[in-house]
């Protein structure tokens, strides 16, 4: 079909160029554009017209065409665009970064440091993807309904990662990507509407409102950096709590539960400090046993030793710190900061300093970088 190969090289021309060029105010416009001129070009392969005159006769066929490009139905909204990215023929370990890379506009290196990758692996890998892509012809067209599910993981995963590099990108280092955090609650918000029983979409939209309604509360009025233990609780939003609250209870609702269910309730206990003063931590460390069985990632496991520092002491979570072998923590700055708030607790100063300096060089952010290093004068 010519119409659809038309559609499918005009998507491997936005892989091409919307990485380094920015993407199109209006990225339809610019891929129904991209598609008919190639169409105009293939017809005229075929047909032999290289004269003004043999463009012209192709009017009639052209609009039949753009006719085919209509019902194929161009994703207009950036969430199809995700879902797009989620084509089984895609590595699923490469469609998260492709799709913050193609659809986001995010580049390899800040890609690559939320993977715990170097930024020239990562580069590769964008690369491979891409040229797969091209040459798989991958069809821009409307899912089924009946398609979505199997790709849902895949769009989740992006989601969740677009909001954690905009929480973690430095004061006012995300203004060429706008507010990412916001955009990725926005994704989550339309993806709930699109599939409203899906619990895991429920989870994650709700996850995103937990740690969002503490966004005012992380930093003080001078701008320093305020851990969660810290924050000031008023400072919360209670709407957004309340929302997230909601949405968890339908998730829970469904029987059916997954990571995203589990993250947003550990962020549920945390909020519960709000109502109650003070933080169940063995609640909190249960949750992250039943997380940890089924998504054993290196964010997981250092939320589950931090919670078992606060239910057991620092010895027992120093040990589960030492068990991770994960290559990834060499460069995750959270194990980091972690492993030297427990020795310092256990007043080894040295290994603390050394773990701190660690935390500090991993540290992007210039406010928690102050944080980081006035608690390794302290220790």
């Amino acid at each position: 079909m010519l119409a659809e190969d038309a559609l499918s090289e005009a998507f491997a021309a936005a892989l091409k160029n919307w990485p380094t060029q920015g993407i199109p105010e209006n990225a339809e416009a610019w891929l129904m554009t991209t598609a008919k001129r190639k169409i105009i070009d293939e017809q005229r392969r075929q047909r032999g017209l290289t004269t003004d005159h043999g463009v012209e006769l192709l009017a009639a066929v052209v609009k039949e065409q753009e006719a085919e490009i209509t019902q194929a139905r161009i994703p207009d909204e950036r969430l199809k665009l995700f879902f797009l990215c989620s084509h089984p023929a895609i590595d699923p370990a490469i469609r998260t970064p492709l799709t913050l890379q193609m659809v986001l506009g995010l580049d390899a290196a800040t890609i690559a440091q939320a993977f715990l990758v170097a930024p020239k692996a990562m580069s590769q890998r964008l690369v491979r993807a891409k040229l797969k892509i091209r040459d798989a012809k991958i069809p821009i067209r409307d899912l089924e309904p009946d398609e979505l599910p199997a790709r849902l993981n895949s769009v989740l995963e992006t989601i969740y990662a677009a909001y954690a590099i905009g929480c973690e990108l430095p004061t006012g280092a995300d203004n060429k990507h706008g507010n990412l955090a916001e955009e990725a609650i926005w994704l989550g918000r339309v993806l709930v509407e699109l599939m409203p029983e899906a619990p895991e979409a429920l989870g994650l939209l709700a996850l995103m409102l937990y740690n969002q309604a503490r966004s005012e509360a992380r930093r003080s009025p001078s701008g320093d950096y305020v851990p969660l233990s810290e924050q000031d609780v008023s400072l919360w939003s209670r709407q957004l709590i309340d929302e997230a609250e909601q949405l968890l209870r339908r998730a829970y609702l469904s029987s059916a539960f997954g990571p995203y269910q589990l993250e947003a309730a550990i962020q549920s206990a945390h909020c519960q400090r709000a109502v109650v003063g003070e933080t169940d931590w063995p609640a909190i460390e249960r949750l992250y046993a039943g997380l940890v069985k089924i998504a054993p990632s290196v964010g997981a496991m250092v939320g589950y030793a931090a919670a078992i520092g606060q239910s057991h002491g620092p010895a027992q979570a120093l040990a589960m710190l030492d068990s991770l072998t994960d290559k990834g923590i060499e460069t995750y700055q959270p194990y980091w900061a972690l492993r030297a708030h427990l020795l310092a607790e256990m007043s080894l100063t040295a290994e603390a300093q050394a773990a701190f300096q660690r935390a500090v060089g991993l540290t992007e952010d210039p406010a928690v970088r102050k944080y980081l290093l006035d608690r390794m004068r302290l220790s």
